[in-house]
């Protein structure tokens, strides 16, 4: 398992944990990061991320991607 914010872009990969406290995986849920779901790199910024999850995509600081393994 490695953070979401090392994963290679354009490389689907499935969400296997998701770490932190439960306002923070309450908020990622609501984005449509859940466990076993699939989510894409679409493009890679001083460590912020945009991403390709539930056919929507979506803007993720690194704080938040380092809590999401793939």
């Amino acid at each position: 398992m490695i953070p979401l914010v090392f994963a290679d872009a354009q490389v689907e990969q499935v969400i296997k944990k998701i770490g932190g406290s439960d306002e923070v995986k309450r908020h990622l849920a609501n984005l449509g990061f859940t466990v076993g779901g699939t989510v894409t790199v679409v493009n890679s910024l001083s460590g912020n991320l945009i991403v390709k999850v539930k056919e929507s995509r979506v803007a993720v600081n690194e704080e938040m991607a380092r809590r999401i393994m793939v």
